[in-house]
């Protein structure tokens, strides 16, 4: 692979802990916008540099910020379909639904406004406010750019999101990229399952005209979710009579103990040391040991996102995604069982080369509907979208453990379809229209 020419956040890990901040922008000069991706083509890391202070910068544009540019319709068309419609024209396939339609969608989120994403991380809050201030400078002074939205994020020491589980540990190898995968059971994947212009695991290459558009490039879906981190709380204190209790049922929604821990290699206790243990916490499938889901149940969370060796319908390889999640707002105190009003959440974003048969595959087939997994009509007890409330099994001997009516505890509040270019595509899209 081309890593000088991939951007670096399509491949890389994130610095634990990290701060980012997530900016969008209006393109209203088609002049401007160009001369602000020429700029950003030269502070954008590449996935073969080291950043500065282990702070870099990405650079993203929605299918209307191509418009906005003065990109051809003819190369416009050569890109995926999803893409070209947009997150929010995608809401009814997607789940996004009741609460999570559209309509209440934060301003400007899926609009025709959002033109250009740009997120900015670093390890602390001090150096992320210095890697915008030097990127301020590349749209202040262009009248024909607006920054229209601002979303700040972190993520903590402890890694973990605002329901208390450990985030970000499971992640695919991708074949040529020096980056290892989480699970060594697995093997890597084609590069172009995540990088355009590469064979994936089908053998096609996606090309775009022209070539150079696309080329070291590569799809993301970002998401603004947030999170019923009061709902969820009394959920776990009505079912269960215990503060072990309660962690175990967690463990059973989600998978993983809340220390990182699975369930797959500690089924019975939370073990925080292998939870914490990068080199051991995601090394385990479920066909040989658990097929039947009665240590990690079949419709968990992280047997949903990725099901790994299980028997399901279709090639699993072929779903997989690179998933970032970062925190936004402040922690809900703990022992508070009573919403307080305060926006807190996730923001999402998956990579990868195929919109379609990967982020879309896994929200509307695996996440909302539980039929791939012998759940009927069963959601994600943790992460599923959509409207009204849904029920949850837990497969045990020698009677099942059935949980009824439970809401949803996440709320989409806003999304945008994205593609990131590499950087010679940036310097191609910073030129002439012609």
């Amino acid at each position: 692979m081309d890593l000088h020419d991939i951007q670096r956040g399509v491949l890389s890990g994130r610095p634990s802990p990290y701060a980012a901040t997530y900016l969008l922008f209006r393109v209203d000069d088609p002049a401007h916008g160009r001369e602000l991706i020429r700029h950003c083509a030269g502070v954008v890391t590449s996935a073969a540099d080291t950043p500065l202070g282990h702070t870099w910068i990405s650079v993203a544009l929605t299918h209307e910020g191509l418009k906005a540019l003065g990109v051809p319709q003819h190369s416009l068309e050569s890109m995926a379909w999803e893409f070209q419609q947009g997150m929010a024209a995608r809401a009814g396939a997607l789940g996004d639904v009741g609460p999570s339609a559209p309509q209440h969608w934060e301003a400007p989120l899926g609009s025709p406004d959002v033109h250009v994403v740009l997120v900015a991380l670093a390890p602390d809050q001090q150096r992320l406010q210095a890697a915008i201030d030097r990127a301020r400078p590349a749209y202040e002074h262009l009248p024909g750019i607006t920054a229209i939205w601002r979303q700040d994020c972190y993520a903590l020491p402890t890694e973990t999101e605002h329901f208390g589980y450990r985030d970000g540990i499971s992640h695919p190898a991708v074949d040529g990229s020096n980056v290892p995968a989480s699970n060594p059971l697995e093997k890597p994947l084609a590069a172009g399952e995540f990088v355009l212009g590469y064979p994936d695991e089908l053998g096609g290459t996606q090309v775009t005209d022209p070539p150079v558009l696309g080329r070291n490039g590569s799809y993301v879906a970002f998401r603004k979710l947030h999170q019923e981190v009061a709902a969820f709380r009394r959920l776990l204190a009505a079912e269960t009579t215990d503060a072990a209790g309660r962690e175990l049922l967690a463990a059973k929604l989600m998978g993983r103990w809340r220390s990182g821990a699975p369930l797959a290699l500690a089924p019975e206790h939370d073990d925080p040391v292998l939870g914490a243990d990068r080199q051991r916490n995601n090394a385990f499938g479920y066909a040989d040991d658990d097929p039947d889901g009665f240590v990690t149940p079949g419709g968990c969370h992280i047997r949903r996102a990725n099901p790994r060796d299980s028997a399901v319908a279709g090639e699993v390889r072929l779903h997989r995604m690179i998933r970032r999640g970062t925190a936004y707002g402040p922690p809900l105190p703990d022992g508070t069982l009573d919403d307080d009003g305060v926006d807190r959440g996730l923001m999402f974003a998956f990579v990868g080369a195929h919109l379609g048969r990967q982020f879309e595959f896994a929200q509307t087939q695996w996440l909302n509907d539980g039929v791939a997994f012998g759940c009927a009509d069963a959601r994600d007890p943790i992460a599923a979208t959509g409207d009204g409330p849904g029920d949850y099994t837990i497969p045990k001997r020698p009677v099942r453990r059935k949980l009824h009516d439970l809401p949803l505890f996440v709320t989409t509040r806003g999304g945008e379809y994205a593609f990131l270019p590499s950087i010679s595509a940036l310097r191609w899209l910073g030129g002439p229209t012609d």
